[in-house]
């Protein structure tokens, strides 16, 4: 006999009628001794090819075997294989033993397992090799010489027929390619075939190895399989298709939507009787097919129905099916649909009717132990089960209320009952479900709206679900409260309920969202450990008592102004946009309130705060982002790492003593004026824009960064107390603070670390202090100090103050000419200089005396270093440590001249950009890389000797191809050239641009972003 694809029954399956017929007679074998069977294919009708018999010698076979090799040792050292491979493999082997070309004198195991009736696995070996050798031949074979069709692209097509009676009619599946009517290409091997084969065989010799494919090793592998890849590997052979056969893989049938015929699940349950699980919802012919089922799998002990009529002829026969323990039943008609329905089983433990249609159903199974009838519309159940634990009668509309009161009286051993969705229950029926069910644990009584627990009493209940309850009122917890093992309580939408006030030692759980009325919370439960209170307009009072709460969310409760908790274990409390709640707040989240572990506490939006003060020795994060009210703020909280303060506009005085913070930010806080910080772990403090503060006590010992610019009103006293108190400042930025003077920069000398000192925009007429005290500065910021004199600066340049100066910002001041000339000509240590907006200056030119370095540190540099044959020779540089010049906006500079005796050897990035005057640029530097000249309008000369230059941007500039052309012709490194919005440069003739510079990898232009 031969195997079904069962999995594969589809409605495109299906053979067309008037064709099945042919295909039936066409498919049988001639010989019927043959009881393993053959697979055969459509293509074989013509006569052109001779049926398929596997009567070949071991050699030949082993040939075709080989491509199997990556299958097998995917399958043993894992669970799966590429599917896409698995079938290309399984086309080409078929082909190949469609065309056999065996040995001579080798005796086929087929034949010897014809002749002996017995096959012999154990003893067979298939030689096999790599997919990574010969895979693409095996991939070549399956395509065809002669078709013009992908393999990829083919999709298989199965049919099936019978034309003898059952019990010995053959059934078989037809694989054959889908071409359009094209020819087989399995059938057109020709003598080129056999070369190619023979040649590839050879050549594959040396990647052969052994292994035994016994029926143990194949069972096993094919253990990982489900149904659809074992019906493919059941094609490869005799022995794969026998293995694959076994019942162990087939004991959990399933043809759920599939379009099976009776013939074909006859033949199915006749191939394999011992089958344990069967699923035949939606399947044509269900009754038949479960008749079928019950006459022939004796073992059946899951049964799944659905997507039809099931008449009443089965219900009458289950009982047959003795070894039956579950049957489910889904969206089905039971009998005509008008009739009572009868279920009588001695071991059934699992019955599921959901969504079935019927009158009225009986129920008579003594081991029956959960039963589920949810959205059925029967509108009688009589139930004799007396074990049974689990009832759903959910959204049972037609059952009546005494319906459903007799249904669960007569289950005295009930645990579970779910009757969500009836509305017509009543405190009766509940009543005579509580004296009857002693042992009910878990209560559904949702959208009942004629509950109210009045006198009710369910003392074993753990889990009760009150959902959308319209007759649940504040009376009705009386009756909860003698649930005393109760652990889940959910009331959501119970719109009549106004209090909770509970004493249940076992509570775990609560919900109550979208009460409308709910106004009053009181637990006291010692287990309780979630909470869910959401959208409770009126919610005005909580009070929770428990030993195992760790997290509280309560957001949105607009009204709610009272708190109090006794939570010994609560870490997270979340109270955002509470937007009543009070100053009294505070007090339950400090020490002595009722939470001593409290981490976490979140207050954002609650804009009734005015006052918040904490003393806590546990809290670690506090948010109060966007409290706008808040005007006074006080924490003693010596563990507090972090605060958020963002939105507190309002505040006006705030004190941290203690706190563990690392970091403060207060400049969001434009009205603090009075500020006290005891904070021993901190190093950085921002108070920008803390335009009125003026009394500031900071004792931070490690603090390394503070900000105070914009700090209008910090005086020197203020600032001679924090320098003190905080020795270990290193970047002090006092930028906009006119308030500051001499006194306050004297007092820096007690900052021995500091190196960085920004003090633009102050009204600074002397930098001696400076000078004095800040010995180690690396970072001086002067941007728009336009009190200072020319002099101010000479201690730099002549007396040799602050020698570790790195970095120095003189941007828009009015230092004239002579004093920027001669600073950049002696304070050779300084790396970055910053003259943007210098209207003084007027040029930048280093080859007069006076832009050279002093003699000492003078160097002598041949004319011609720079030309491009020295680009990879060392230099000699001078002592001048210049890296960046930045002089963007000097709107009076006319020429820069910085040529290579200038001894500007490390400078790299020259900005000009935006000197609409500047006429002449001629730089000589070796290692320059950056060159902005945007915006220079009146350019005229550019020469440029600078060989490492990458970028060079000339936007907006006037110069002319030829110009341009001649300045970049000695940048033998330059990528980037911008040279949009420049009206003499044609956008057209870029390549002369890359003729003369070959290294150029991006130019932008006016119309074109990149070429």
């Amino acid at each position: 006999m031969k195997i079904w694809c069962c999995l594969c029954f589809t409605v495109e399956d299906e053979p067309e009628k008037e064709d099945k017929e042919a295909i039936m007679k066409e498919g049988d074998f001639v010989n019927k001794d043959n009881s393993e069977g053959v697979m055969e294919n459509d293509d074989e009708e013509t006569g052109e090819v001779p049926p398929l018999a596997l009567v070949a010698n071991e050699s030949g076979r082993d040939d075709h075997l080989r491509m199997f090799e990556g299958m097998v040792q995917a399958m043993r050292g894992g669970t799966h294989w590429d599917e896409s491979v698995c079938v290309g493999a399984l086309d080409t082997l078929r082909a190949a033993i469609r065309n056999p070309r065996w040995s001579e004198g080798e005796t086929s195991s087929a034949s010897v397992a014809d002749e002996d009736g017995d096959h012999d696995s154990h003893h067979k070996r298939a030689k096999v090799h790599s997919f990574s050798h010969d895979f693409h031949y095996a991939m070549a074979m399956s395509s065809g010489a002669g078709n013009s069709s992908s393999s990829v692209d083919r999709n298989y097509s199965i049919s099936q027929g019978s034309n003898v009676p059952y019990q010995s009619e053959t059934f078989f599946h037809n694989f054959t390619p889908n071409n359009g009517g094209e020819e087989n290409p399995f059938e057109s091997g020709s003598g080129k075939d056999d070369e190619s084969d023979n040649g590839v065989t050879s050549k594959t010799d040396d990647f052969e190895v052994r292994m035994d494919l016994t029926d143990d090793l194949l069972h096993m592998v094919f253990s990982f399989l489900d149904h659809i890849n074992l019906c493919r590997a059941a094609i490869v052979c005799r022995q794969w298709r026998a293995a694959s056969a076994h019942e162990d893989f087939w004991r959990c049938l399933n043809f759920e939507n599939r379009n099976i015929s009776v013939e074909q699940f006859d033949d199915i349950c006749w191939r394999y009787p011992n089958a344990t699980e069967l699923n035949i919802s939606g399947t044509p012919a269900i009754h038949l097919l479960v008749m079928t089922a019950i006459s022939s799998l004796r073992n059946l002990e899951a049964l799944t129905l659905g997507k039809g009529q099931i008449g009443d002829i089965f219900f009458h026969s289950l009982a047959d099916c003795q070894m039956l323990k579950s049957l489910t039943i889904n969206d089905a008609t039971l009998g005509n649909g008008i009739q009572e329905i009868t279920i009588n089983h001695d071991r059934l433990r699992h019955l599921e009717l959901t969504k079935c249609r019927v009158m009225r159903i009986s129920i008579r199974c003594p081991q029956l132990e959960m039963l589920s009838m949810k959205r059925s519309n029967m509108a009688q159940a009589v139930l004799n089960s007396p074990l049974l634990r689990d009832l759903d009668l959910g959204s049972c509309h037609k059952l009546s209320d005494a319906a459903i009161r007799s249904a669960a009286t007569s289950c005295p051993q009930l645990e579970s009952l779910d009757m969500s969705n009836c509305s017509c229950v009543s405190d009766e029926t509940l009543r005579e479900i509580a004296l009857t069910c002693a042992n009910l644990h878990v209560l559904n009584a949702s959208y009942c709206p004629n509950v109210s627990l009045e006198s009710v009493r369910l003392p074993m209940l753990t889990v009760l679900k009150l959902h959308s309850c319209e007759g649940i009122t504040s009376a009705s917890m009386v009756a909860i409260a003698h649930s005393y093992m109760l652990e889940v309580l959910e009331l959501d939408n119970c719109n009549l309920l106004t209090s909770v006030i509970l004493d249940l030692p076992r509570l775990q759980n609560i919900s109550l969202v979208h009460c409308r009325k709910f106004a009053d919370l009181n637990l006291r439960t010692l287990m309780l450990s979630s909470i869910m209170v959401s959208n409770c307009s009126v919610l005005h009072r909580i009070s929770i008592t428990s030993n195992s709460l760790q997290k509280l969310s309560l957001q949105k409760q607009e009204s709610l102004t009272t708190l109090a908790l006794q939570c010994p274990s609560l870490q997270e409390v979340d109270l955002t946009d509470c937007e009543s709640l009070t100053n009294s707040i505070c007090n339950v989240f400090s020490d002595g309130g009722g939470c001593p572990m409290l981490k976490a506490l979140v207050l954002e939006n609650c804009e009734s705060l005015t006052a918040v003060r904490f003393c806590s020795t546990s809290l670690v994060s506090l948010s109060l982002v966007g409290c706008r009210g808040i005007t006074s703020l006080e924490l003693t909280c010596p563990y507090l790492e972090q605060v958020s303060l963002d939105g507190c506009d309002h505040l006006e005085s705030a004190a941290f003593s203690p706190v563990g913070l690392r970091s403060l930010n207060l400049g969001i806080c434009p009205k603090l004026d009075a500020l006290n910080i005891d904070a021993p772990n901190m190093g950085l403090l921002e108070l920008k824009g803390c335009g009125v503060l003026s009394e500031a006590s900071i004792n931070c010992p490690l603090l390394t960064s503070l900000d105070a610019s914009f700090c209008s009103q910090l005086r020197d006293d203020c600032l001679s107390a924090t320098a003190a108190s905080c020795p270990l400042i290193e970047s002090l930025i006092l930028m906009s603070c006119p308030s500051v003077g001499s006194d306050g920069l004297y007092s820096l000398r007690w900052l021995p670390n500091l190196t960085q000192l920004d003090l633009s925009y102050t009204f600074l007429m002397s930098l001696k202090p400076v000078f004095e005290s800040c010995i180690k500065l690396k970072v001086l910021k002067l941007q728009a100090c336009k009190y200072l004199s020319d002099s101010s600066l000479e201690p730099l340049y002549k007396e040799g103050a602050l020698p570790a100066l790195q970095e120095l910002d003189l941007s828009y001041g009015t230092l004239c000419q002579s004093a920027i000339e001669e600073l950049l000509s002696f304070c050779t240590h300084l790396t970055h200089v910053s003259l943007n907006g210098c209207v003084n200056m007027h040029d930048l030119n280093w080859g007069s005396s006076g832009g050279q370095p002093p003699v000492s540190s003078r160097i002598s540099v041949p004319s011609g270093i720079f030309s491009l044959e020295y680009v990879h020779e060392p230099v000699e540089c001078g002592n001048r440590l210049l890296q960046n010049l930045n002089c963007v906006g000097c709107s009076n500079i006319r020429k820069v001249h910085i040529p290579a005796a200038a001894g500007c050897f490390h400078l790299s990035s020259l900005n000009l950009s935006l000197s609409a005057n500047l006429k002449d640029v001629e730089v000589a530097c070796f290692n320059l890389c950056f060159l902005n000249l945007s915006n220079c309008s009146s350019l005229e000369v550019l020469k440029l000797e600078c060989p490492k230059l990458t970028s060079l941007f000339l936007q907006s500039c006037n110069m002319d191809e030829a110009a341009v052309e001649a300045a970049i012709s000695k940048c033998s490194m330059l990528e980037t050239l911008d040279v949009r919005f420049c009206p003499k440069i044609c956008p057209l003739s870029m390549g002369r641009l890359r003729v003369a510079c070959p290294s150029l990898k991006r130019i932008f232009s006016s119309l074109s972003p990149q070429s």
